[in-house]
């Protein structure tokens, strides 16, 4: 912000050492345009300060809804995800645990890809061994 500044007043200096009587109509028109300059740098100067402070307050306030969230999840039980890596593009693949007991056969597919990488029934083969996560974030869970 200080080179808008800096930049305005060097701008002044120029008009003043062009010797331009103040009361002519180019005095007047140029005078005019360097005050505006002026207070569009100071507008400017205010509104960067406005947002840097928005920007720490929004800061803080993720930083408390992080603190929240951790605290409501923490009262939940862990909750089991499956990861298997599919054999096409080796994209990972999280998958709720439970569906490896479900009575239907429910495939899991590769988002990436398509590619069958689970079916709960004992006769498919997987690329690899699931392999059991826990977790307490949620997030995982609306991605799935």
């Amino acid at each position: 912000m200080s080179d808008l500044k800096s930049k305005v007043a060097y701008l002044q200096g120029l008009a003043n050492g062009m010797n331009m009587e103040a009361d002519s109509k180019e005095g007047k028109l140029l005078g005019g345009i360097i005050d505006v300059l002026d207070e569009f740098a100071d507008s400017f100067s205010e509104l960067e300060e406005s947002q840097e402070q928005l920007e720490e307050y929004v800061e803080t306030l993720d930083e408390d809804l992080y603190t929240l969230e951790n605290d409501m999840h923490g009262e939940e039980e862990l909750e089991e995800y499956m990861e298997v890596d599919c054999p096409r593009c080796g994209e990972t693949v999280l998958f709720d645990s439970d569906i490896v007991e479900d009575e239907d056969i429910i495939e899991v597919t590769c988002p990436n890809c398509d590619e069958v990488v689970f079916v709960n029934d004992d006769g498919y083969e997987t690329a690899d061994e699931p392999e059991i996560l826990h977790s307490r974030n949620s997030a995982i869970e609306e991605d799935i």
